[in-house]
């Protein structure tokens, strides 16, 4: 088993920055593929970013290319995202989610998911 926990949410402004952390527990010496994903209100959970447990390979959602930076530490069990540039329609609960096996975008193929952190963009 593999615990998640998301922290770094909060409220800004258009334009601004968070920088969110999604911090592993538990089975940890695995080694996870990890993906955050995003859900607004009345609205499916959506892909955002995903990337290999090594960082080799990095998936991103055109619609955050170029303003959300994902990376990890495995020394420290951690993920994390930089959202810079932020838009109203970037306000969602944020999730990340751990795969050990198969992974991407579908989010049907993580196994372990945190409880998410509200990211809310006013203008």
């Amino acid at each position: 088993q593999v615990q998640l926990l998301e922290s770094g949410g909060g409220s800004v402004q258009v334009g601004g920055s968070l920088r969110l952390s999604c911090a592993a527990s538990g089975r940890t010496s695995l080694n996870y593929n990890m993906g955050w994903f995003r859900q607004a209100p009345e609205k499916e959970r959506e892909f955002v970013v995903a990337i290999s447990w090594d960082g080799a390979i990095i998936y991103y959602a055109d619609s955050v290319k170029g303003r959300l930076t994902i990376s990890r530490d495995n020394a420290k069990n951690t993920v994390y995202l930089q959202m810079n540039s932020l838009k109203p329609e970037d306000t969602a609960v944020y999730y990340c989610a751990a795969s050990h096996g198969r992974w991407g975008q579908d989010p049907l193929k993580y196994e372990y998911w945190g409880q998410g952190t509200q990211v809310t963009v006013s203008s």
